[in-house]
């Protein structure tokens, strides 16, 4: 009996634009993000009477805003792909590990469009069965054994 291979887990290396971006993610995303952001439009706002609204008063707010939706754009970026990525990895380690599950469905996000949609229409249909097979088992089984009562063909469970 031969033993599964298990790919080694590399040891975590911080790089410094990994370590900036997860931080200014975590941050901008935050209460504080949000209430600094707020304050700088409020601050400002405040102060265009002192600027008698010119347009260089104008162009701070344009230019900042500008220039920050472009930085952020990037960093958003890069957050989701890591998350993604290490998605995909914690789904083929599960694929990987269940006996019964198909192994050929490990690192499918690099098929196609059209070979995802056959495979999501091919899941689509196994999990409608397995909804109508559900459906009529709740059917079938007395609603207050659940903990539940129905109302107008629904079933509420406490």
């Amino acid at each position: 009996m031969s033993m599964p291979i298990r790919p080694r887990v590399p040891k975590s290396r911080g790089d410094l634009f990994t370590t900036v971006s997860g931080w200014t993610i975590r941050f901008t995303g935050g209460r504080w993000g949000f209430l600094m952001a707020l304050g700088s439009v409020i601050l400002w706002g405040a102060s265009g009477p002192f600027f008698r609204y010119s347009e260089n008063w104008q162009l701070v707010i344009n230019t900042g805003t500008t220039v920050v939706t472009f930085l952020m754009v990037f960093l958003i970026q890069n957050a989701q792909n890591r998350e993604s990525k290490a998605i995909h990895l914690k789904l083929d380690e599960l694929i990987l590990s269940v006996r019964q599950a198909r192994n050929e469905l490990i690192d499918i996000e690099h098929l196609t469009e059209e070979q995802l949609d056959q495979l999501a229409l091919r899941y689509k249909k196994v999990a409608e069965l397995h909804h109508r097979d559900l459906c009529e088992r709740l059917d079938a089984a007395p609603v207050e054994a659940r903990g539940g009562a129905r109302a107008n063909g629904h079933i509420t469970v406490k």
